[in-house]
Protein backbone atom coordinates (compact mmCIF):
# COMPACT_ATOMS: atom_id res chain seq x y z
CA UNK A 1 0.00 0.00 0.00
CA UNK A 2 0.91 3.25 -1.28
CA UNK A 3 0.58 5.76 1.40
CA UNK A 4 1.96 8.85 0.08
CA UNK A 5 2.30 8.64 -3.99
CA UNK A 6 6.44 8.80 -4.60
CA UNK A 7 7.66 8.09 -0.64
CA UNK A 8 7.29 4.15 -0.95
CA UNK A 9 11.05 3.99 -1.35
CA UNK A 10 11.88 6.51 1.13
CA UNK A 11 8.85 4.01 3.57
CA UNK A 12 10.99 0.60 2.74
CA UNK A 13 14.33 1.94 3.75
CA UNK A 14 12.81 3.34 7.39
CA UNK A 15 11.04 -0.05 7.86
CA UNK A 16 14.41 -2.10 7.22
CA UNK A 17 16.05 0.87 9.44
CA UNK A 18 13.30 -0.06 11.81
CA UNK A 19 13.97 -3.99 11.35
CA UNK A 20 17.91 -3.62 12.16
CA UNK A 21 17.24 -1.48 15.33
CA UNK A 22 14.79 -3.86 16.95
CA UNK A 23 17.88 -6.48 16.72
CA UNK A 24 20.14 -4.06 18.87
CA UNK A 25 17.58 -4.15 21.49
CA UNK A 26 19.18 -6.31 24.29
CA UNK A 27 18.02 -9.80 24.06
CA UNK A 28 16.75 -10.14 27.64
CA UNK A 29 14.19 -8.35 25.95
CA UNK A 30 12.96 -9.80 22.88
CA UNK A 31 12.71 -13.08 24.91
CA UNK A 32 10.54 -11.77 27.18
CA UNK A 33 8.52 -10.64 24.66
CA UNK A 34 8.27 -13.90 23.04
CA UNK A 35 7.85 -15.35 26.83
CA UNK A 36 4.91 -13.46 27.66
CA UNK A 37 3.07 -13.77 23.67
CA UNK A 38 3.42 -17.38 24.33
CA UNK A 39 1.44 -16.89 27.71
CA UNK A 40 -1.02 -14.54 26.01
CA UNK A 41 -1.99 -16.75 23.81
CA UNK A 42 -2.30 -19.78 26.46
CA UNK A 43 -4.21 -17.27 28.86
CA UNK A 44 -6.08 -14.75 26.49
CA UNK A 45 -8.43 -13.34 28.81
CA UNK A 46 -8.94 -13.77 32.61
CA UNK A 47 -11.95 -12.51 34.56
CA UNK A 48 -10.24 -11.31 37.02
CA UNK A 49 -6.69 -11.05 37.54
CA UNK A 50 -4.23 -10.60 40.52
CA UNK A 51 -1.12 -10.71 39.17
CA UNK A 52 -0.07 -9.71 35.39
CA UNK A 53 3.28 -9.19 33.49
CA UNK A 54 2.98 -7.18 30.22
CA UNK A 55 5.72 -5.68 27.69
CA UNK A 56 6.04 -3.39 24.73
CA UNK A 57 8.79 -1.97 22.11
CA UNK A 58 8.66 0.39 20.18
CA UNK A 59 10.70 1.56 17.44
CA UNK A 60 10.26 5.11 15.45
CA UNK A 61 12.75 5.92 12.39
CA UNK A 62 12.05 9.85 11.33
CA UNK A 63 13.41 11.80 8.45
CA UNK A 64 13.20 15.22 7.09
CA UNK A 65 14.64 16.26 3.54
CA UNK A 66 16.57 20.18 3.61
CA UNK A 67 14.62 22.71 4.30
CA UNK A 68 14.84 26.65 3.86
CA UNK A 69 16.41 28.57 6.31
CA UNK A 70 17.27 32.43 6.26
CA UNK A 71 19.15 30.98 9.14
CA UNK A 72 19.97 28.92 12.33
CA UNK A 73 20.67 29.07 16.03
CA UNK A 74 21.61 26.87 19.24
CA UNK A 75 18.26 25.28 19.01
CA UNK A 76 16.82 24.48 15.59
CA UNK A 77 15.97 22.37 13.31
CA UNK A 78 18.78 21.56 11.54
CA UNK A 79 17.92 22.57 7.54
CA UNK A 80 19.86 19.85 6.46
CA UNK A 81 18.62 16.44 5.93
CA UNK A 82 18.38 13.77 8.20
CA UNK A 83 17.02 11.31 10.24
CA UNK A 84 17.21 9.99 13.94
CA UNK A 85 15.72 6.77 15.59
CA UNK A 86 14.57 5.94 19.14
CA UNK A 87 13.36 2.77 20.63
CA UNK A 88 12.05 1.68 23.66
CA UNK A 89 11.42 -1.89 25.82
CA UNK A 90 9.06 -2.17 28.85
CA UNK A 91 8.40 -4.61 31.67
CA UNK A 92 4.92 -4.02 32.96
CA UNK A 93 4.19 -5.95 36.19
CA UNK A 94 1.40 -5.51 37.84
CA UNK A 95 0.02 -6.92 41.61
CA UNK A 96 -3.12 -6.68 43.37
CA UNK A 97 -1.78 -6.65 47.25
CA UNK A 98 -5.55 -6.26 48.33
CA UNK A 99 -9.00 -5.80 47.25
CA UNK A 100 -9.73 -2.85 44.87
CA UNK A 101 -5.19 -2.37 44.32
CA UNK A 102 -3.14 -2.40 42.31
CA UNK A 103 0.55 -1.85 42.27
CA UNK A 104 2.64 -1.56 39.15
CA UNK A 105 6.07 -1.06 38.24
CA UNK A 106 7.46 -0.31 34.45
CA UNK A 107 11.29 -0.94 34.01
CA UNK A 108 12.46 0.02 30.90
CA UNK A 109 15.67 0.35 28.44
CA UNK A 110 15.53 3.08 26.22
CA UNK A 111 18.01 4.44 23.37
CA UNK A 112 18.17 6.78 20.89
CA UNK A 113 17.46 10.49 19.92
CA UNK A 114 14.99 12.90 18.40
CA UNK A 115 15.51 15.16 15.38
CA UNK A 116 18.22 17.73 16.21
CA UNK A 117 18.74 16.35 19.70
CA UNK A 118 14.85 16.94 20.35
CA UNK A 119 15.31 20.70 18.94
CA UNK A 120 13.66 23.10 16.61
CA UNK A 121 10.06 22.67 16.87
CA UNK A 122 7.50 23.61 19.73
CA UNK A 123 5.06 20.79 18.50
CA UNK A 124 8.12 18.40 18.47
CA UNK A 125 7.17 15.30 16.00
CA UNK A 126 8.15 12.03 17.91
CA UNK A 127 6.50 11.47 21.24
CA UNK A 128 8.64 8.54 21.36
CA UNK A 129 11.26 11.30 21.34
CA UNK A 130 13.24 12.35 24.67
CA UNK A 131 14.80 15.83 25.58
CA UNK A 132 17.47 13.36 26.59
CA UNK A 133 19.53 11.03 24.40
CA UNK A 134 21.88 7.97 24.29
CA UNK A 135 23.50 6.63 21.62
CA UNK A 136 23.41 3.48 23.78
CA UNK A 137 20.52 1.64 25.71
CA UNK A 138 20.33 2.72 29.10
CA UNK A 139 17.63 1.99 31.86
CA UNK A 140 15.27 3.66 34.09
CA UNK A 141 11.50 2.62 35.87
CA UNK A 142 9.70 5.66 34.78
CA UNK A 143 6.69 4.21 36.35
CA UNK A 144 6.21 2.82 40.02
CA UNK A 145 2.62 3.20 41.82
CA UNK A 146 0.07 1.90 43.88
CA UNK A 147 -3.61 2.60 42.63
CA UNK A 148 -6.18 1.79 44.87
CA UNK A 149 -10.72 1.55 43.56
CA UNK A 150 -12.98 2.09 46.04
CA UNK A 151 -16.33 1.04 44.73
CA UNK A 152 -19.17 3.40 45.26
CA UNK A 153 -22.29 1.44 44.16
CA UNK A 154 -23.95 1.54 40.93
CA UNK A 155 -23.65 -0.70 37.47
CA UNK A 156 -20.65 -3.11 37.92
CA UNK A 157 -18.87 -2.97 34.89
CA UNK A 158 -15.66 -5.11 33.66
CA UNK A 159 -12.52 -4.42 33.42
CA UNK A 160 -10.39 -5.77 30.94
CA UNK A 161 -6.68 -6.63 31.13
CA UNK A 162 -4.51 -4.02 29.99
CA UNK A 163 -1.07 -2.18 30.53
CA UNK A 164 -1.15 -1.41 34.17
CA UNK A 165 -4.72 -2.46 34.12
CA UNK A 166 -5.28 -6.05 35.64
CA UNK A 167 -8.78 -7.52 34.87
CA UNK A 168 -11.94 -7.79 37.27
CA UNK A 169 -14.90 -5.42 37.87
CA UNK A 170 -15.19 -2.18 39.43
CA UNK A 171 -18.92 0.20 39.72
CA UNK A 172 -19.84 2.99 38.44
CA UNK A 173 -19.47 5.19 41.16
CA UNK A 174 -16.23 4.67 42.42
CA UNK A 175 -13.18 6.76 43.96
CA UNK A 176 -9.53 5.96 42.95
CA UNK A 177 -6.30 7.24 43.90
CA UNK A 178 -2.94 6.90 42.51
CA UNK A 179 0.28 7.84 44.70
CA UNK A 180 3.59 6.54 43.55
CA UNK A 181 5.73 8.10 39.90
CA UNK A 182 3.57 8.48 37.26
CA UNK A 183 3.20 10.73 34.19
CA UNK A 184 0.47 13.56 34.51
CA UNK A 185 -1.22 12.39 31.31
CA UNK A 186 -1.73 8.97 32.37
CA UNK A 187 -4.55 10.64 34.48
CA UNK A 188 -5.14 14.03 33.20
CA UNK A 189 -5.98 15.03 29.56
CA UNK A 190 -6.63 11.78 28.15
CA UNK A 191 -7.98 11.28 24.92
CA UNK A 192 -9.46 8.36 22.81
CA UNK A 193 -8.06 8.93 19.49
CA UNK A 194 -5.02 11.29 20.40
CA UNK A 195 -2.62 10.23 23.26
CA UNK A 196 -0.52 6.94 22.61
CA UNK A 197 2.40 8.30 20.44
CA UNK A 198 2.98 4.55 20.31
CA UNK A 199 0.06 4.05 18.57
CA UNK A 200 -1.45 6.87 17.08
CA UNK A 201 -0.03 10.17 16.56
CA UNK A 202 3.38 11.36 17.08
CA UNK A 203 3.50 14.93 17.78
CA UNK A 204 3.92 16.65 21.10
CA UNK A 205 1.70 18.52 21.05
CA UNK A 206 -1.72 16.64 19.82
CA UNK A 207 -1.00 13.63 21.71
CA UNK A 208 -1.10 16.15 24.44
CA UNK A 209 -2.46 19.62 25.12
CA UNK A 210 0.31 22.19 24.12
CA UNK A 211 -0.15 24.74 26.40
CA UNK A 212 -0.15 21.60 29.47
CA UNK A 213 3.47 22.92 31.33
CA UNK A 214 2.64 19.76 33.51
CA UNK A 215 5.08 18.41 36.15
CA UNK A 216 8.04 16.25 35.25
CA UNK A 217 11.30 15.06 35.05
CA UNK A 218 12.93 15.49 31.47
CA UNK A 219 11.42 11.85 30.59
CA UNK A 220 7.91 13.24 31.29
CA UNK A 221 7.19 11.37 34.72
CA UNK A 222 6.62 12.55 38.17
CA UNK A 223 5.82 11.92 41.88
CA UNK A 224 2.57 12.31 42.73
CA UNK A 225 -0.91 11.66 44.64
CA UNK A 226 -3.96 12.15 42.37
CA UNK A 227 -7.92 11.22 43.44
CA UNK A 228 -10.86 10.71 40.87
CA UNK A 229 -14.54 10.50 42.02
CA UNK A 230 -16.62 8.93 39.58
CA UNK A 231 -20.47 9.91 39.81
CA UNK A 232 -22.91 8.91 36.99
CA UNK A 233 -22.14 10.95 33.88
CA UNK A 234 -19.46 13.25 35.77
CA UNK A 235 -15.55 12.71 37.08
CA UNK A 236 -13.66 14.78 39.14
CA UNK A 237 -9.79 14.64 39.47
CA UNK A 238 -7.56 16.40 41.84
CA UNK A 239 -3.75 15.91 41.85
CA UNK A 240 -0.67 17.19 43.14
CA UNK A 241 2.53 16.62 41.84
CA UNK A 242 6.74 17.29 42.63
CA UNK A 243 8.41 19.05 40.09
CA UNK A 244 11.96 19.14 38.26
CA UNK A 245 15.16 20.68 40.25
CA UNK A 246 15.02 22.94 37.17
CA UNK A 247 13.00 23.41 34.49
CA UNK A 248 13.40 20.37 31.93
CA UNK A 249 15.61 18.44 34.93
CA UNK A 250 16.26 14.54 34.52
CA UNK A 251 16.64 15.31 38.79
CA UNK A 252 12.93 15.62 40.15
CA UNK A 253 13.46 18.40 43.47
CA UNK A 254 14.81 17.02 46.35
CA UNK A 255 12.53 18.36 48.70
CA UNK A 256 9.51 17.06 47.86
CA UNK A 257 6.80 19.58 46.72
CA UNK A 258 9.45 22.47 47.34
CA UNK A 259 8.52 23.21 43.71
CA UNK A 260 4.99 21.56 43.00
CA UNK A 261 2.25 21.52 40.41
CA UNK A 262 -1.63 21.05 41.55
CA UNK A 263 -4.31 20.14 38.99
CA UNK A 264 -7.50 19.80 38.64
CA UNK A 265 -9.97 18.47 35.83
CA UNK A 266 -13.68 18.17 35.56
CA UNK A 267 -15.44 15.48 32.93
CA UNK A 268 -18.67 15.35 31.78
CA UNK A 269 -19.77 11.98 29.64
CA UNK A 270 -22.42 12.46 27.44
CA UNK A 271 -24.04 10.39 24.28
CA UNK A 272 -24.50 12.82 20.74
CA UNK A 273 -26.82 11.06 18.07
CA UNK A 274 -26.61 7.88 19.72
CA UNK A 275 -22.63 7.69 19.98
CA UNK A 276 -20.09 8.65 23.26
CA UNK A 277 -18.44 10.96 23.89
CA UNK A 278 -16.69 13.18 26.42
CA UNK A 279 -16.24 16.83 27.60
CA UNK A 280 -13.30 17.91 30.20
CA UNK A 281 -12.05 21.31 31.72
CA UNK A 282 -8.64 21.28 32.85
CA UNK A 283 -6.70 23.66 34.83
CA UNK A 284 -3.36 23.60 36.60
CA UNK A 285 -1.17 26.02 38.93
CA UNK A 286 2.58 25.51 39.12
CA UNK A 287 5.15 27.07 42.28
CA UNK A 288 8.76 26.34 40.98
CA UNK A 289 11.68 28.36 40.32
CA UNK A 290 11.23 30.22 37.03
CA UNK A 291 13.10 32.69 34.88
CA UNK A 292 10.67 35.92 33.72
CA UNK A 293 11.21 37.02 30.29
CA UNK A 294 11.26 40.71 30.83
CA UNK A 295 13.61 39.89 33.65
CA UNK A 296 15.49 37.90 31.55
CA UNK A 297 15.43 40.71 28.70
CA UNK A 298 16.12 43.44 31.42
CA UNK A 299 19.43 41.96 32.50
CA UNK A 300 20.85 40.90 29.05
CA UNK A 301 20.43 44.53 27.97
CA UNK A 302 21.83 45.89 30.82
CA UNK A 303 25.13 42.90 30.43
CA UNK A 304 25.15 43.08 26.37
CA UNK A 305 24.37 39.58 26.31
CA UNK A 306 21.53 37.66 24.67
CA UNK A 307 18.64 37.44 27.79
CA UNK A 308 19.18 33.66 29.91
CA UNK A 309 15.87 33.07 32.06
CA UNK A 310 17.74 30.66 34.06
CA UNK A 311 19.86 33.58 35.33
CA UNK A 312 16.94 35.53 36.51
CA UNK A 313 15.24 32.43 38.56
CA UNK A 314 12.88 32.66 41.41
CA UNK A 315 10.20 31.60 42.89
CA UNK A 316 6.94 31.89 40.91
CA UNK A 317 3.24 30.81 40.04
CA UNK A 318 2.61 30.14 36.44
CA UNK A 319 -1.38 28.77 35.44
CA UNK A 320 -3.31 27.24 32.80
CA UNK A 321 -6.42 25.70 31.64
CA UNK A 322 -7.81 23.94 28.68
CA UNK A 323 -10.70 21.89 26.95
CA UNK A 324 -10.47 18.75 25.70
CA UNK A 325 -13.37 17.03 23.62
CA UNK A 326 -13.74 13.42 22.34
CA UNK A 327 -16.55 12.47 20.62
CA UNK A 328 -17.53 9.33 18.66
CA UNK A 329 -19.58 9.61 14.82
CA UNK A 330 -20.04 5.75 14.20
CA UNK A 331 -18.98 2.71 15.81
CA UNK A 332 -15.24 3.14 14.01
CA UNK A 333 -14.88 6.71 13.62
CA UNK A 334 -14.22 9.73 16.20
CA UNK A 335 -13.22 13.18 16.45
CA UNK A 336 -11.07 15.54 18.88
CA UNK A 337 -10.71 18.81 20.00
CA UNK A 338 -8.43 20.62 22.14
CA UNK A 339 -7.54 23.95 23.18
CA UNK A 340 -5.52 25.63 25.82
CA UNK A 341 -3.95 28.94 27.43
CA UNK A 342 -1.00 29.30 29.81
CA UNK A 343 0.43 32.21 31.32
CA UNK A 344 3.17 32.90 28.94
CA UNK A 345 5.08 35.37 31.16
CA UNK A 346 7.96 33.24 32.28
CA UNK A 347 9.81 30.07 30.81
CA UNK A 348 8.29 26.56 30.28
CA UNK A 349 9.17 24.64 33.06
CA UNK A 350 8.50 20.95 31.49
CA UNK A 351 7.21 20.61 28.62
CA UNK A 352 7.45 22.56 25.86
CA UNK A 353 7.50 26.23 24.23
CA UNK A 354 3.59 26.95 24.06
CA UNK A 355 1.61 29.44 26.23
CA UNK A 356 -1.25 28.75 23.20
CA UNK A 357 -2.73 26.04 21.67
CA UNK A 358 -5.22 24.35 19.56
CA UNK A 359 -5.63 20.97 18.15
CA UNK A 360 -8.37 19.30 15.89
CA UNK A 361 -8.72 16.09 13.86
CA UNK A 362 -10.04 12.30 13.99
CA UNK A 363 -9.46 8.94 13.52
CA UNK A 364 -11.11 5.93 11.69
CA UNK A 365 -10.76 2.10 11.87
CA UNK A 366 -10.24 0.10 8.47
CA UNK A 367 -13.85 -1.31 8.55
CA UNK A 368 -14.70 0.28 5.19
CA UNK A 369 -11.80 -1.18 3.34
CA UNK A 370 -12.03 -4.72 5.08
CA UNK A 371 -9.34 -3.91 7.52
CA UNK A 372 -10.83 -3.58 10.95
CA UNK A 373 -7.69 -3.31 12.97
CA UNK A 374 -6.20 -0.62 10.84
CA UNK A 375 -6.58 2.95 11.34
CA UNK A 376 -6.33 6.23 9.63
CA UNK A 377 -5.65 9.38 11.46
CA UNK A 378 -5.21 13.04 10.73
CA UNK A 379 -5.00 15.94 12.83
CA UNK A 380 -4.01 19.80 12.76
CA UNK A 381 -2.38 21.63 15.36
CA UNK A 382 -1.94 25.65 16.02
CA UNK A 383 0.60 26.56 18.54
CA UNK A 384 1.54 30.26 19.95
CA UNK A 385 3.38 32.16 22.54
CA UNK A 386 2.90 35.53 24.41
CA UNK A 387 4.73 38.73 23.42
CA UNK A 388 6.95 38.26 26.23
CA UNK A 389 8.27 35.11 25.11
CA UNK A 390 8.36 36.99 21.27
CA UNK A 391 10.69 39.30 22.84
CA UNK A 392 12.54 37.15 24.90
CA UNK A 393 13.34 34.70 21.64
CA UNK A 394 13.74 38.41 19.04
CA UNK A 395 16.55 39.10 21.73
CA UNK A 396 18.43 35.81 21.56
CA UNK A 397 16.55 33.68 24.24
CA UNK A 398 16.71 29.77 24.20
CA UNK A 399 13.26 27.89 25.51
CA UNK A 400 13.34 23.96 26.22
CA UNK A 401 13.20 23.59 22.68
CA UNK A 402 13.00 25.88 20.32
CA UNK A 403 15.39 29.25 19.66
CA UNK A 404 16.55 30.23 16.57
CA UNK A 405 18.65 33.00 17.93
CA UNK A 406 16.73 35.48 16.87
CA UNK A 407 12.84 35.58 15.86
CA UNK A 408 12.60 38.99 13.56
CA UNK A 409 9.60 37.71 11.73
CA UNK A 410 7.42 35.24 14.19
CA UNK A 411 4.28 33.43 13.46
CA UNK A 412 2.32 30.37 14.69
CA UNK A 413 3.57 27.25 14.70
CA UNK A 414 0.87 25.18 12.36
CA UNK A 415 1.23 21.81 12.03
CA UNK A 416 -0.33 19.00 10.08
CA UNK A 417 -0.37 14.84 11.04
CA UNK A 418 -1.76 12.42 8.83
CA UNK A 419 -0.81 8.20 9.96
CA UNK A 420 -1.91 4.82 9.06
CA UNK A 421 -1.34 2.00 11.34
CA UNK A 422 -1.44 -1.60 10.20
CA UNK A 423 -1.93 -4.36 12.17
CA UNK A 424 0.01 -7.24 11.12
CA UNK A 425 -1.59 -9.45 13.80
CA UNK A 426 -2.14 -8.72 17.47
CA UNK A 427 -0.61 -7.05 19.17
CA UNK A 428 2.04 -6.00 16.48
CA UNK A 429 1.45 -2.81 14.59
CA UNK A 430 3.50 -1.03 11.60
CA UNK A 431 2.41 2.82 11.16
CA UNK A 432 3.61 5.03 8.68
CA UNK A 433 3.21 8.97 9.13
CA UNK A 434 3.40 12.33 7.85
CA UNK A 435 4.19 16.00 9.16
CA UNK A 436 4.11 19.00 7.50
CA UNK A 437 5.03 21.93 9.93
CA UNK A 438 4.50 25.53 8.78
CA UNK A 439 6.90 28.19 10.85
CA UNK A 440 8.92 25.87 13.04
CA UNK A 441 9.79 27.57 16.10
CA UNK A 442 7.53 30.09 15.43
CA UNK A 443 9.54 31.71 12.83
CA UNK A 444 8.05 32.60 9.32
CA UNK A 445 11.74 32.87 7.99
CA UNK A 446 12.16 28.58 7.74
CA UNK A 447 10.43 25.99 6.50
CA UNK A 448 7.94 24.79 5.95
CA UNK A 449 9.47 21.45 6.79
CA UNK A 450 7.80 17.97 5.79
CA UNK A 451 8.45 15.14 8.13
CA UNK A 452 8.15 11.00 7.53
CA UNK A 453 8.14 8.14 10.14
CA UNK A 454 7.68 4.49 10.43
CA UNK A 455 7.07 3.20 13.86
CA UNK A 456 7.03 -0.46 14.80
CA UNK A 457 5.18 -1.58 18.06
CA UNK A 458 4.84 -4.98 20.05
CA UNK A 459 2.91 -5.48 22.78
CA UNK A 460 1.36 -8.42 24.95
Amino acid sequence: MILFPGISAIALKMLIAIVTKMKRLPLLCIAALIALSARAAADSAPESEDWAVHAQATAVVQWHPAFHAAYTGAESLDPKAQGNETTDATLLAGIRPWQGAEFWANPEIDQGFGLSNTLGVAGFPSGEAYKVGEHRPYFRLPRAFLRQTIDLGGEEQSVAPDLNQLAGTQTADRVVVTVGKFGVPDIFDTNQYAHDPRNDFLNWTIVDLGSFDYAADAWGFAYGLSAELYLGDWAWRAAMFDGSEVPNSKALTPKPLYQNQWVGEIEHRQTLLGQPGKIKLLGFITEARLGGYIDAIALGQAEGAPPDASLVRRMREKAGGGLNIEQAVSDDAGLFLRAGLSQGNSETYEFTDASRSLSFGGAIAGTVWGRVDDHLGSAFVINGMSEAAKRYFAAGGLGVLVGDGALVNSGAEQIWETYYSLQLREGMILSFDYQLVNHPAYNRDRGPVSLLAARAHMQF
